[in-house]
């Protein structure tokens, strides 16, 4: 009894805490984003944490975690969730609680890739169809002990593949048939850079990521009195600070300067990539995953914008190519199986054929969505939309509404600051609010 005790509130705080990301994602990508569309960014979240939440409630959780047909999707537990019998000591509402962060995680993989240019209906509906179908297959076939790679031996221990992997592939797809923003792409295929808006507001998001990280991961123990706990933290703490670290210095030396933007990826690619085999590998060799995603993650995002696909965020890079590369770790890594730890290659290969199954079914995914969006609620905004911004053209307001009072003022503040008593620096208003 008191085991049950301790795991509840064990997996109900983690289950917070993964929900807490949400308040992450928000902050890093209305950092990143440009100012006019902070707030349609923020409103995406909201909608993950609604909308997702309860279609993967009523639908998606059967569907992962249901009785098994052919391999493939659960069949039962639809609207009934807290039925399913847990062969653990927790109760079923703190198992369906933890796993719903996860769902509405994944939808937030897209929301970035998207930004700034995607109808706002059809990413409710996008939202939807993540926690109903795309996420919750790749999971039952992963987790559900029926699903088709779990009894193949797969290894995916808190979602580097399930989550990350196929979060970030239908990103990509969906990025990629929404087109760029405009003025995104010169003739020449050359990139014009769009500089984000607040770089101290993404960070405090990536710090909330960082921090919820340990819940995602130890969390996935699922058992309080688990032995691992410890060493799947650490194993989180040093992929992050590896991933960063590398991505930090590799900008220094690449670019000349220490990019804010690719650290914050660095650390979060990281994060992802050790996410599969945090509770199999080493400290060392999550020091190695974390500091090989650290250039995956500069690499993948120029290959992104040589291929012409706008992501704002760096989604597709941290989540898409860093989920691919830290499931196939897993079969390089792990302290028992891994082929440069024992020299067994017969994990290593599952751990390819489930990198590339869910990667595929990731694209195929977002190109379904897309294009379901296209043919119903319509996909991309308009071109009015887009360049007055889609705070104002979605929702009415703007993300710093006190910079309206300077957008007036023709050269000088100084006579403002004599009327109003209100100090500010001497810079032409429009300036400001620009």
């Amino acid at each position: 009894m008191e085991l049950i005790a301790l795991n509840t509130v064990w997996v109900v705080i983690a289950a917070a805490m993964v929900l807490f990301m949400e308040g992450g994602f928000s902050l890093l990508e209305a950092g990143f984003v440009r100012t006019k569309n902070a707030v349609n960014v923020t409103m995406k979240i909201f909608v993950d944490l609604t909308v997702g939440a309860l279609a993967f409630w009523l639908v998606g959780f059967g569907a992962m975690f249901g009785k098994d047909a052919f391999g493939m999707i659960g069949t039962t537990l639809f609207g009934s969730p807290e039925k399913i019998a847990l062969s653990i000591q927790l109760p079923s509402a703190a198992y369906v609680l933890f796993q719903m962060g996860f769902a509405v995680a994944c939808i937030s993989i897209v929301s970035g890739a998207v930004a700034e240019r995607m109808n706002f209906k059809a990413y409710v509906l996008t939202a939807a169809l993540i926690c109903i179908i795309v996420y919750p297959l790749s999971g039952h076939w992963i987790w559900n002990s029926d699903g088709w790679l779990a009894k193949l031996g797969m290894k995916d221990f808190a979602g580097s593949a399930a989550i990350h992997a196929v979060g970030g592939f239908a990103a990509f797809a969906m990025a990629k048939l929404l087109g760029p923003r405009k003025g995104r792409f010169n003739s020449d295929g050359s990139a014009n850079v769009f500089a984000p808006s607040n770089i101290p507001l993404a960070s405090a998001g990536a710090f909330i990521l960082w921090f919820g990280w340990f819940a995602f991961n130890a969390g996935s123990t699922l058992d309080a009195s688990n032995a691992s706990l410890a060493p799947i933290a650490i194993n989180t703490m040093l992929a992050g600070a590896s991933g960063g670290t590398v991505a930090l210095f590799m900008t220094m030396k690449k670019f000349g300067k220490a990019d804010p933007s690719m650290t914050i990826n660095g650390v979060l690619s990281g994060l992802v990539a050790v996410t599969a085999g945090c509770a199999f590998v080493s400290e060392w060799s999550a020091i190695i995953i974390g500091a090989m995603s650290g250039l995956i993650v500069i690499y993948a995002t120029l290959l992104v914008d040589h291929l012409k696909v706008d992501d704002p965020v760096g989604a597709v890079a941290v989540h898409g190519f860093n989920g691919v590369f830290g499931t196939i770790a897993v079969g390089l890594f792990d302290s028992t199986q891994g082929l440069l730890t024992t020299g067994d290659f017969s994990l290593l290969k599952i751990q390819l054929l489930g990198a590339g199954v869910v990667m595929v079914w990731g694209f195929i995914g977002g190109m379904f969505m897309a294009k379901l969006c296209e043919k119903t609620v319509g996909f991309r905004a308009s071109e009015r939309e887009e360049e007055e911004g889609l705070d104002m053209s979605y929702h009415g307001i703007p993300a710093y509404n006190e910079l309206e009072r300077f957008t007036d003022i023709p050269t000088s503040l100084y006579d403002f600051e004599e009327t109003t008593g209100i100090t500010v620096a001497p810079v032409n208003g429009k300036e400001i609010a620009r």
